[in-house]
């Protein structure tokens, strides 16, 4: 038995924001490429941000995922942030978490980790490279590893939809359209991406070996 098949599966948070289900779908397919290349996927969310100084959302959603927590986020072996473009930069719940995450950034406690980025735009030249490169600042920042989708994903060549080397994206237009085939190819491949480095570093062999 290898060290790498010694060790158990890397727990790899998929953290997201979504309002109409696009940036959800990217999720989906991530955590699927994260389990096909031998980690185990956890789905969070955030709440939104009220508009006013008070408590507008349950603890618990009715639906879906359940909010992310420090504890969350500081026990995963890897990260996995997607958000909707919001002008170009990622939309402001998912901000919001990440600006109460200073603790965990005193003690060091994400250095060292892979991390990945993923968006959804309503247009196709609505910003997703930079919402992209936003969402990464606060990930360097607390010393992650970030991951990118190299061209030899054959499907980031050929993609006439969502696809850069930053990230996984999606062009869902204003009808919120479906992943196409090959934006969910590549997200798959991202997570699979995510699971085998965070795998070959938790055995000690490093990210490019």
């Amino acid at each position: 038995m290898t060290p790498t098949q010694a060790l158990s599966p890397p727990r790899i948070l998929v953290l997201y924001y979504s309002i109409h289900g696009s940036t959800l779908a990217m999720a989906k397919q991530i955590a699927r490429g994260v389990e096909a290349g031998g980690g185990q996927a956890f789905l969070r969310t955030v709440p939104r941000v009220a508009p006013v100084t008070e408590i507008t959302e349950p603890a618990i959603p009715e639906d879906g995922a359940l909010y992310c927590s420090l504890d969350d986020l500081a026990g995963c072996d890897g990260l996995a942030l997607g958000s909707p473009t919001r002008f170009g930069n990622m939309a402001a719940p998912l901000k919001y978490f990440l600006d109460s995450s200073s603790g965990l950034w005193i003690e060091g406690a994400l250095e060292g980790k892979p991390a990945t980025v993923f968006t959804s735009t309503a247009s196709l030249h609505g910003g997703q490279e930079t919402t992209l490169l936003s969402m990464m600042l606060p990930l360097l920042h607390h010393g992650m590893l970030i991951i990118g989708l190299p061209y030899t994903e054959t499907a980031l060549q050929r993609t006439a939809h969502g696809g850069t080397p930053y990230g996984a994206s999606h062009h869902a237009g204003l009808d919120h359209s479906e992943l196409s085939a090959d934006e969910a190819t590549l997200c798959r491949a991202q997570g699979r991406r995510m699971a085998a480095v965070a795998l070959r570093l938790r055995a000690g062999t490093g990210a490019d070996s």
